[in-house]
This record gives structure tokens, sequence and C-alpha cells, in this order.
């Protein structure tokens, strides 16, 4: 298994964790009343779970839906990161945002790379 596919897991399965946990876990709805933002939880929950869908099935499917699972789940962790900063959290409850942009941009980049090669 190479690393793109060890990352697209990686990051799907996180995904899948956290777009469930948007709607079941009870300290995931007060993060996001701390946040400012309970009423944007349910949408935040459905991409998340819609992007790690993506990336699975853009991984054998369709490099396609895969790149715009990518970008969008690495936008949706840098406005997590902007949104980690307005609230003043530490570097440390900010990071874990800023190193999924990363991955998911990355694995955007490998989905265009196999799109266009």
């Amino acid at each position: 298994m190479d690393i793109t596919t060890v990352a697209v897991f990686f990051s799907a399965l996180s995904f899948f964790f956290f777009g469930i946990a948007c709607f079941v876990d009870g300290g995931m709805k007060s993060e996001y009343i701390r946040y400012g933002l309970s009423r944007q939880r349910p949408l935040v929950g459905i991409l998340q779970l819609m992007g790690g869908v993506g990336l699975i099935a853009g991984h054998w499917f369709l490099p396609t839906l895969g790149l715009v699972s990518a970008i969008g789940l690495s936008l949706l962790m840098v406005l997590g990161f902007g949104v980690r900063l307005k609230i003043r959290d530490g570097f440390w409850q900010s990071f874990p945002s800023m190193a999924y942009a990363i991955l998911n941009l990355y694995l955007a980049l490998r989905f265009y790379n196999e799109i266009i090669c």
C-alpha cells in the first residue's frame, strides 16, 4: 500500500469519525457552541461525511470526485484553523486543523496529477 492510499484512508476515516461526532457526541456539540457555530454544526458534519466518501470514491473510481473532496476538506480545515485562532485557542489546539488542511491539499495535488496524466 503506497503513502497516498494510506493518506486517503486516514483522512477519510478521520472525517467519517468527525462527521458522525457532529451529530452524536455531546463534547463536539459543546465545542461548536464554544466556537460560536452551533447552528453550522449539522452542515459541517454533513460536509465532513461527504468529503470522506468522496475521498474513497475518488481513490477507487473517480479521481475528479477525489479532487473536489480533498479541496473541500482542505478549505473546511483552513476555515476551522481560522475559527480556532479567532477564539484564541493555543497552537496545539489549532494545529490539527492545519495538519488536516495540508494533508488534504497533498491529496488534492495527487488527484490532480492522476487526472492530468
